[in-house]
């Protein structure tokens, strides 16, 4: 079937397209079998390298335990950096000059340093000035430092959404007689949110991974940190490497799998029913218009 963006291949690109899938396919068996080839040399496939990994004290000592502190710090950050994204976004687009300067300069600023000298200034700070424990301060300066610098990311996204929409949008709302902030809320942001979803998601993504900047960094005790302390003690450096990516790959893919349900979900809620009237509702609505209570 074709269509305007799309032309059924003829029988020339259909053998073009099967020889090259099969190009690719052959380099890709000739790739994975040059890294199994290589790590089997290099004795990285000993059964006594991998087998930490099917009993419980390596999961439950230091990969879940690990997986949590991520889950934590992550889900903290999302949880503010969001609506603090949202909220900067929108007031970029303020009325009010002042606002729109203040906003503007907090979000390029923030989104111009890098996380991780965010995450350092953020522990210094905490150690310095509050009374936040040891224990904790890892966290809280973790978390800081992803939010201040993915809630300037999410401003953006979140002003480029609302821009993205058509003119005609506000100003069907204000003839109606809607204020700036009804019409943001109830006509702009419905509307951009679907757009904005994937955005949003790579942006939830990249938060998961930098978690990782504050075990390295900071002591962190999350999932990448606690891999170095497995590695240690079983001796098994790319095993655990490879069992931690397998982890953060399931991770995001179930994070980026939920946001395409919810996605696919807000699409349908704004299709219409497409509910038919009955006759005796017609009648009724016709004669509501003739006695002008309609």
């Amino acid at each position: 079937m074709s269509s305007v963006l799309y032309d059924t291949p003829g029988p020339r690109a259909k053998r073009r397209n099967a020889l090259l899938s099969a190009v690719f396919l052959v380099l890709l068996g000739a790739l994975v079998w040059w890294v199994w080839k290589t790590m089997d040399d290099k004795q990285q496939l000993k059964w006594a390298l991998w087998q930490p990994f099917t009993t419980s004290e390596a999961w439950t000592t230091y990969l879940l335990p690990g997986l949590v502190n991520t889950l934590k710090a992550a889900a903290l950050s999302m949880v503010i950096a969001l609506p603090l994204g949202a909220v900067f976004g929108i007031a970029r687009l303020s009325d009010h000059r002042w606002v729109r300067i203040v906003a503007g300069v907090v979000v390029e600023f923030f989104r111009a340093i890098p996380v991780l000298l965010l995450m350092l200034f953020a522990n210094e700070l905490y150690n310095r000035y509050t009374q936040v424990n040891s224990d904790d301060r890892p966290l809280y300066a973790v978390v800081t430092g992803l939010v201040l610098y993915n809630a300037s990311v999410l401003a953006e996204v979140v002003r480029a959404g609302i821009l993205a929409l058509p003119k005609g949008q506000t100003e069907a709302a204000y003839a109606i007689g809607l204020r700036k902030g009804q019409t943001m809320t109830g006509i702009l942001l419905p509307q951009a949110v679907t757009a904005m979803l994937p955005a949003i998601v790579s942006q939830l993504v990249v938060i998961v991974k930098d978690t990782a900047l504050g075990g390295v960094m900071l002591g962190y005790a999350e999932l990448l940190s606690e891999r170095g302390t497995l590695a240690a003690n079983y001796a098994n450096v790319i095993a655990s490497f490879i069992v931690v990516a397998a982890i953060y790959i399931v991770l995001n893919f179930a994070l980026t799998s939920f946001a395409g349900w919810l996605e696919h979900r807000l699409r349908r809620s704004k299709r219409s029913t497409g509910a038919a009237l009955g006759a005796e509702e017609v009648d009724e609505l016709n004669a509501a218009k003739v006695g002008g209570t309609y």
